[in-house]
């Protein structure tokens, strides 16, 4: 197995777990706040990965450009905003349910290479995509009863259209960082993916830090007091984050982006379990069928 695939992998068990730990804080605090920890409890995590290796391996740290400052911006904003659509889906729907909808953030990388660069798809792409789409339906549907007509408005009920936009900006921030984190190679001595993928990440995090801190001090201080009562579980989410995106980081370096979401998807199988045995929700067939149709989707959108 390739280096960039079991990277991916350890990754979306470690992703799994955040927003598990996430989830959980949401009975301690609102939205902002679990959105806040894994990136405000990141920042220290991520610098040490980067003193890590500058420091004790001596690799050289990259030079920025205005390029990489714009693309890291663009992901940073578009993390923010995938993070905290997911974790409010959470309020809606069972954890292995919310995360699923958010799934679909693959196929719709594609669509946004299309819209945005003129990347044509071909016939098999389109399908995968309305797999995928089909799989975010079902799930709308599946503690209501099954009709056509309720399964073709499903996918403009609140908690898709929620689920959706996440996985939207999600895909946007994956390209962003792949971008951004490409643009270091010619100011390093050697092409270093695993040095350029934890520059990044430090640049990005604090971004969001920064960001959302700003936020709360503006518009809910109070929201800052209930962080700090809970700061040994946001400090855990804070370094699983990091841990996670640092590894998210090197393998969308080595690979395409889509690749890496694609195989990722190994994360449901992750979520299904905590689901069940750390959160007892109950999954009925219909919503296992559904997921399963976004794996499927993405999935079709490597092999096509």
């Amino acid at each position: 197995m390739e280096f960039w695939a079991i990277i991916t992998i350890g990754s979306a068990f470690l992703q799994n777990m955040r927003s598990a730990l996430q989830k959980h804080l949401k009975s301690r605090m609102g939205t902002t706040g679990a959105t806040f920890v894994r990136f405000g409890f990141g920042l220290p995590f991520a610098f040490l990965y980067l003193a890590i290796l500058h420091q004790g391996f001596g690799r050289p740290v990259p030079v920025p450009g205005l390029v990489f400052a714009g693309w890291a911006v663009i992901g940073a904003l578009a993390q923010i905003a995938a993070t905290f659509l997911l974790v409010h889906l959470f309020s809606f729907r069972n954890f292995a349910v919310g995360t699923a909808y958010s799934r679909t953030e693959p196929a719709q990388a594609a669509l946004i290479a299309l819209i945005f660069f003129g990347e044509t798809i071909t016939a098999g792409t389109f399908a995968a995509i309305l797999v995928s789409i089909a799989g975010v339906m079902l799930i709308s549907v599946a503690r209501t009863t099954l009709t056509p007509s309720a399964l073709v408005t499903s996918v403009l009920s609140r908690t898709a259209l929620i689920g959706l936009a996440s996985g939207f900006f999600f895909g946007l921030s994956g390209t962003a960082y792949r971008a951004a984190s490409l643009s270091l190679a010619p100011t390093l001595p050697a092409p270093d993916a695993v040095m350029q993928a934890g520059y990044t990440l430090c640049v990005v995090i604090v971004v969001q830090t920064i960001s959302m801190l700003a936020w709360m001090l503006w518009r809910d201080r109070a929201e800052l007091s209930r962080i700090r009562a809970a700061w040994t579980i946001s400090a855990l989410v804070g370094f699983v984050g990091a841990t996670a995106s640092f590894g998210w980081f090197i393998a969308m370096t080595l690979q395409q982006v889509a690749v890496v979401k694609a195989l990722a998807q190994v994360e449901m199988l992750f979520t299904f379990a905590s689901s069940v045995l750390f959160f007892k929700e109950r999954i009925n067939r219909l919503e296992v069928a559904g997921c399963g149709l976004i794996v499927l989707g993405v999935l079709l959108l490597v092999l096509v």
